[in-house]
């Protein structure tokens, strides 16, 4: 394993000289056995339509030929050392003529975007993650935070869970609300086995995509090609995903289900609780081509997750080496949640010729969400001898009753018209219109009492024996009947176009959004663009601009106050951001790397404050904060191994806000230094022996503060500036082992039942391999008697293995 030193070995060794030739049909599709002559030589390209070739010392034409398309050719200069020509092949019966593609991303459909990041299906589906496996290899990228590795949910460069976008197949996707903390959620809304193309910005992202302030997330769905069955069996779970296509290939389909149970690695948590977390879903993308000009297409999901919880007992060891502390809770009663999503989208596709392309979807979202629990605990804290572990003093004894009676209702249903309009292969002119009716039927009745030494708190404390006529109250009360149906309209249009300036190469996407929501009468419009050129210089670089002004529009959870009622005033939240990044594309021991760095730089204003409890976001429902976020990004992406890809990230960001004038303060999802890792290796000799590995290292999140109370007994998220504590670092090492018993491509079975098979494997996953307790959030406890808050650790899962058998058929 001494390839793993090659992972800090950042300083790029000689560059050697070779062309990377890609070659695509006119839907996108590689060609494979295309014939390629240079430099005296004949090459064929590979099923993904890729060939690899040494550039020659003088200048040479290369020429590129299939039977029923038309040929290409172009000369090739010396300079510089790696080169990277896409082509465009068009069928010779239809067409006149060739095109080269300036620059293209990779992924299909056609990407436009210039700050999106391509993560392939496979490596998704091979990384060893709790939280899902595309948001799971997300993590690992520089700009992408998480502290808990149950939440399918991330950070991006300092803003919340709520500030990212989430597209299927371009329909925006909205996750459960009422998610109070990681060990409820489930599994993640995006398959990875039905997944072809992932595309990730985290800023700075084109017009086209929504009002968030943060990321934009994009994922398109595979078309099978023939018969498949695929599926995977573990000790957490299960799934079975089929497909098939017509000969013709008209018709497709790709069904998929999926079943979660994570009372396992649970049980890894230092406590007596009886868990029981159930999770399913089924999903189906249908596709059918009526002729070349119209198809039609249908996009379903369902999933329902069911979290039941009965608390018994719990120890919890904290504070420091002169002064240990013990919270030793005793509990009685449950919690039982419910959460049911279901989303249906029909869109219909019609190019009349090459240059025109209009859709029009039509989606429907229903999300059914409850949250019950009931839970009295009795409470003792104090100090113990750390070696005897006898008890020394009592610092408090006490009980807590938690309530709540949640339900919501969130529907959403609307249309969206998207045309687009392409002269040539390189100019694309994108207009949308989108219409959404939203129905929201919110009920919220949550209450907490806290009682020490028979005096509840918020009250003061007075000496036994002393009567106390006040009134009992709780600590905090939050309840609301909420019932709105408004409507949003937005569109966009955006431009984007790649040429020539003199011999650079330049890039150009500008467009502008607009958004307006009847519920709190608000329009907004936001201007982005995206600029990139790429010097015709030896050493392969590439330099982009982008930026722009981005809102976070309101929903749910932005409107609703603290005391559990809709604010119609809430206004969105505004970002003006600027990122400046540099690709660096050379080769190193013979083998392709790029080294990407970011520099970004966000002011923003009309914030609302927030508190940050495990994954809880809870809002104060005023737009009376401002900030600023800055910070570098870097990855160095490549093959350390031959063969395969994997990636070093790091990162250090800083996000400030300033609440009603009263000075910056961090935001409680300040990131600060990063370190991620996502690599991958095969034994030389064996290589049917496989391994990936996911490690980070985060500084801990400023989300340490209690719940204060203003003056009405209401909690007061907005009031962070009396306690400033850090959580302690997030650290993780997760592994993937597995052996490939069948793979019809290099490893095959011939005859028997195993012929069946095409690819059959046995792996082992160890999560949280060196058993670190991380904490995800601090649990307060009050000590009646001086009034001070303790912050006793709510830490996450230990180690765990799990098994895990895939085969496809």
């Amino acid at each position: 394993m001494k390839k793993i030193f090659l992972l800090f070995a950042f300083v790029p060794a000689v560059l050697s000289a070779q062309i990377t030739l890609k070659v695509l049909d006119e839907n996108g599709a590689p060609v494979s056995a295309a014939n390629v002559y240079y430099n005296n030589g004949s090459f064929t390209t590979d099923e993904n339509g890729m060939v690899k070739i040494p550039v020659a010392a003088t200048e040479q034409q290369l020429q590129v030929s299939k039977e029923s398309f038309f040929s290409f050719s172009k000369n090739i200069k010396p300079t510089p050392k790696v080169q990277n020509v896409n082509v465009l092949f068009k069928d010779s019966g239809r067409e006149t003529q060739i095109q080269e593609v300036v620059f293209q991303k990779k992924g299909k459909p056609k990407v436009t975007d210039l700050t999106s990041v391509e993560i392939t299906a496979k490596e998704a589906q091979q990384v060893a993650s709790l939280s899902g496996g595309v948001e799971g290899l997300l993590k690992t990228l520089p700009s992408v935070n998480s502290n808990t590795e149950l939440s399918s949910q991330y950070m991006v460069r300092g803003g919340n869970y709520d500030e990212n976008l989430i597209y299927i197949n371009d329909i925006e996707i909205y996750r459960p609300f009422l998610i109070r903390n990681s060990l409820q959620e489930g599994m993640s809304i995006i398959n990875p086995d039905m997944v072809q193309a992932i595309n990730f910005s985290a800023g700075g992202f084109e017009a086209k995509y929504g009002d968030k302030m943060s990321s934009a997330l994009n994922i398109y769905y595979r078309q099978p090609t023939k018969f498949e069955v695929s599926g995977e069996a573990s000790l957490i779970g299960a799934r079975l995903s089929t497909g098939f296509a017509t000969k013709d290939r008209r018709l497709s389909a790709l069904f998929s289900g999926r079943y979660r149970n994570t009372n396992l690695v649970l049980n890894t948590l230092n406590e007596d609780t009886d868990f029981n977390p159930q999770y399913l879903d089924f999903q189906s993308y249908i596709t059918y081509r009526l002729n070349s000009k119209w198809d039609f297409s249908f996009v379903g999901y369902y999933s329902k997750n069911d979290y039941e919880m009965i608390p018994k007992v719990k120890e919890v060891d904290f504070g420091s080496l002169q002064t240990p502390l013990r919270l030793s809770v005793f509990y009685n009663g449950q919690e039982d949640d419910a959460y049911k999503n279901m989303m249906g989208t029909a869109s219909i596709n019609f190019r009349p010729n090459k240059k025109w392309t209009f859709t029009l979807d039509n989606f429907a979202y229903q999300n059914r969400e409850r949250e019950y629990y009931s839970i009295a605990s009795a409470y003792l804290l104090q100090t113990f001898d750390p070696i005897t572990g006898d008890p020394i003093t009592s610092y408090d004894v006490g009980g807590q009753i938690d309530h709540a009676r949640n339900d919501l209702l969130v529907k959403t249903y609307g249309s969206q018209l998207k045309t687009r309009f392409s002269p040539d292969v390189n100019t694309d002119f994108e207009v949308g219109l989108k219409f959404e009716k939203e129905n929201l039927k919110d009920f919220t009745n949550e209450w907490q009492l806290v009682d020490s030494l028979g005096y509840s708190t918020p009250r003061d404390y007075t000496d036994p024996g002393t009567l106390d006529p006040s009134d009992l109250r709780l600590r905090f009360h939050i309840a609301g009947q909420n019932h709105i149906q408004p409507t949003r309209l937005s569109g966009y249009a955006q431009f984007s176009k790649k040429l020539f300036w003199g011999t650079n190469r330049v890039f150009v996407n500008a467009g502008v959004r607009a958004s307006h929501w009847d519920f709190n009468d608000e329009t907004i419009i936001s201007p982005r663009a995206q600029f990139a050129i790429k010097p015709d210089w030896e050493m392969d670089m590439l330099f982009k601009l982008s930026g722009g002004i981005y809102y976070q529009a309101p929903f749910y959870k932005e409107i609703k106050d603290l005391d559990g009622n809709f604010n119609p005033n809430i206004k969105s939240q505004r970002s003006m951001q600027v990122i400046l990044s540099n690709d660096y594309e050379f080769r190193m021991l013979e083998r392709p790397f790029k080294l990407t760095t970011e520099a970004y730089y966000k002011k923003m204003d009309n914030l609302i404050p927030y508190y940050l409890d495990n994954v809880r976001i809870r809002y104060s429902g005023k737009n009376n904060s401002e900030g600023y976020a800055y910070g570098v990004d870097t990855r160095l992406f490549g093959e350390f191994v031959p063969g395969i890809d994997s990636w070093v990230s790091a990162s250090y960001a800083r996000v400030f806000e300033n609440i009603e004038g009263r000075g910056d303060i961090s935001r409680p999802t300040d990131p600060r230094f990063r370190f991620s890792m996502f690599y991958q290796d095969y034994m030389p000799k064996f290589p049917s022996m496989r391994v990936n590995l996911t490690l980070t290292y985060a500084n801990g999140l400023p989300s340490g503060t209690p719940i204060t109370l203003d003056e009405n007994g209401q909690p007061d998220y907005t009031a962070p500036y009396l306690y400033q504590r850090t959580l302690p670092s997030y650290k993780r090492v997760d592994i993937g082992l597995s052996k490939v018993f069948i793979d019809q491509k290099d490893n095959k079975v011939n005859s028997g039942f195993w012929s069946n098979f095409n690819e059959l494997t046995l792996g082992v996953q160890i999560f949280n391999a060196f058993n670190i307790q991380n904490t995800v959030a601090n649990q307060w406890v009050n000590d009646v008697s001086s009034g001070y808050n303790y912050p006793v650790p709510v830490r996450m899962t230990g180690r765990f293995f799990n098994v895990k058998l895939e085969f496809k058929l």
